[in-house]
């Protein structure tokens, strides 16, 4: 099959009676798009930034009862937006014992295995670490170089210009990558247990830089519940079909 990348030829173009029937769109700009009299069956929308925004469907913003729907699914999850340092320390304590169990219920074997184009288990926990380092150490604590070399960066940031020298080239055993990430958590949990409301309203820079945003340290301990809820949404999916 045919793939576009990296175009805008189709932003405002109107299609009719045009057949995108099995068709795959990553990291693309669907908003504002208008479908009318459209076969849906099976049709699967998976997005990160759902929640900021509005997803009509026969009139219905859908956003909040998907957004309730998941909350059900995941107990504590909307937590992930508490603003007290007791609301935010529950959310964790949830969100790290969905973790455990489902680190625990995962076969040897399935650790290193993925669905096509999604990050594995080990390769999810390994961008934890990164998430973790780069809001707790980058953001809340204004490390110069927060990253522990067996993070997992994300899709594209060589081309932002990262240095993707502070990352392994090989990638790590799983143990020392359970052990690291154990470290990561325990950063977390520690930091909750002492914080303050004052020290949670406090200003940071945005450690992935750019923009406008100066996120709170709380905004920056959102993130990371955010990050650690949305990636066990994925991981879970993704291990049911393996398994």
């Amino acid at each position: 099959m045919t793939t576009y990348s990296g175009t805008d030829q189709f932003a405002g173009a109107t299609f009719v009676k045009a057949s995108f029937k099995g068709a795959t769109l990553r990291f693309s700009d669907v908003s504002g798009v208008t479908m009318r009299g459209v076969d849906v069956d099976g049709l699967d929308i998976d997005s990160h930034d759902l929640f900021f925004g509005r997803l009509i469907v026969n009139g219905i913003d859908v956003v909040p009862l998907v957004d309730a729907e998941l909350n059900r699914r995941f107990p504590g999850r909307e937590l992930q937006k508490a603003q007290t340092p007791e609301g935010l320390r529950e959310g964790w304590a949830a969100v790290r014992a969905a973790w455990q169990t489902t680190v625990a219920d995962t076969p040897p074997d399935l650790v290193d295995a993925h669905v096509e184009d999604e990050w594995s288990l080990a390769q999810t926990l390994r961008h934890l670490i990164l998430a973790t380092d780069a809001w707790l150490g980058g953001g809340i604590r204004r490390v110069p170089q927060p990253f522990h070399e067996i993070g997992q960066i994300f899709t594209g940031a060589d081309g932002m210009g990262f240095d993707m020298s502070i990352f392994r080239a090989d990638p790590p055993a799983y143990p020392e990558i359970l052990e690291v990430r154990a470290e990561r958590q325990r950063q977390v949990t520690d930091f909750l247990a002492t914080v303050t409301p004052e020290l949670l309203a406090e200003e940071r820079e945005n450690p992935w830089g750019g923009g406008d945003w100066h996120p709170s340290v709380g905004d920056c301990v959102r993130v990371i519940l955010e990050e650690e809820w949305a990636h066990l949404r994925y991981i879970r999916r993704d291990l049911a079909r393996l398994g």
